[in-house]
């Protein structure tokens, strides 16, 4: 669906603000961005930019869609496992309330973008100032669970990804030809314009109380198999020469790193994944799940460079680094 992070990740952004640790165990999560890391809001709305239906999920534990773009666990999922945490629920989710709220919030929701008109074919998505908005609302439901002052706290030392950007030209520069963005800007202008509107975004965040930050790289968008279906010939990568770095390549046991394992089309990389798709026998061998988004598989190799990775694909540090430079601070306020 979305084209936000693709399995073939280049680089990552830590940004780091001195702020008090949280006072609880595990450290809360906050999620927000696009496909590549919701995990259900969209099976709230009245969208086409859903994940609730087979053969999604069909590697989940449960072996059930749960609105992942993913066959199984994705970003997010992999990451609460290595906080030691239960998965953040969706923001929409009705079981949201209470000790849950200690968990996190994802607020995610696949098509969205850094701009408002991006994925405006998909209708009823949370755009990036709504995610921002149920962020304030979360904050205000947490202020009544516990007060004011832990609030804070725990705000201001959760943990928080956000990832946006690729359809910001999958789903909107490069959507149709001549688009409205394309007419409006050239390639460079459009990079410069995406990067202030998405400072602005970082600023909100900030002001929101959040600390600790993710932020991921887009990966080359012309890797993923939808755009492969529509625009190569012979199995080049739009935009020339294969990424000679990034953490799936070289392909890392991969046996596919351009064919989705479900879908339909050349490279598997028309539509959504529907009961009706090709799906793939062996999900361990592909590195995409879908015409955008990585397998699971993809996504814990990917989640190893948050968590451990060289300042190739993490800046200034690793995660792993941060919550051991957290750590004595964290657990003297328990």
């Amino acid at each position: 669906m979305d084209a936000a992070l693709v399995p073939l990740l280049v680089s990552l952004v830590l940004t780091v603000a001195a702020a008090p640790a949280a006072s609880a165990a595990p450290r809360v999560f906050f999620v927000f961005g696009d496909s590549l890391v919701d995990n259900g809001n969209n099976n709230y709305l009245l969208t086409t930019a859903r994940a609730d239906a087979p053969p999604y999920g069909i590697d989940f534990p449960s072996h059930r869609a749960t609105g992942c773009f993913s066959n199984g666990l994705n970003i997010p999922d992999i990451i609460s496992e290595h906080l030691g945490a239960e998965p953040a629920l969706p923001y929409l989710s009705p079981r949201l309330r209470g000790a849950k709220l200690l968990v996190g919030a994802n607020f995610a929701s696949a098509g969205v973008g850094i701009l408002d008109d991006t994925g405006v074919q998909f209708v009823n998505i949370i755009r990036i100032g709504d995610q921002l908005r149920y962020f304030g609302e979360y904050q205000r439901k947490l202020r009544a669970l516990v007060g004011e002052e832990r609030a804070a706290r725990l705000v201001k030392g959760a943990l928080v990804l956000i990832t946006l950007g690729g359809d910001d030209f999958v789903n909107n520069y490069y959507l149709v030809p001549m688009s409205f963005r394309s007419r409006q800007y050239s390639l460079p202008e459009y990079v410069r314009f995406i990067a202030s509107e998405y400072r602005k975004i970082f600023a909100r965040l900030y002001k929101l109380g959040a600390r600790r930050v993710i932020v991921t790289g887009t990966g080359p968008l012309g890797c993923v198999p939808a755009e492969l279906a529509q625009h190569s010939r012979n199995g080049e990568w739009r935009g020339g020469a294969e990424p000679r770095r990034g953490p799936l390549q070289p392909a890392a046991g991969f046996t596919n790193v351009k064919a989705a394992c479900c879908g339909q089309g050349p490279y598997n990389g028309i539509g959504l994944c529907t009961a009706a798709s090709n799906v793939c026998a062996d999900r361990e061998a592909f590195a995409f799940w879908d015409a955008f988004p990585p397998t699971e598989r993809a996504n814990r190799i990917i989640v190893g460079q948050f968590m451990h990775g060289s300042a190739d694909y993490m800046h200034p540090m690793n995660l792993s680094t941060i919550l051991a430079m957290d750590g004595d601070d964290h657990q003297d306020r328990l």
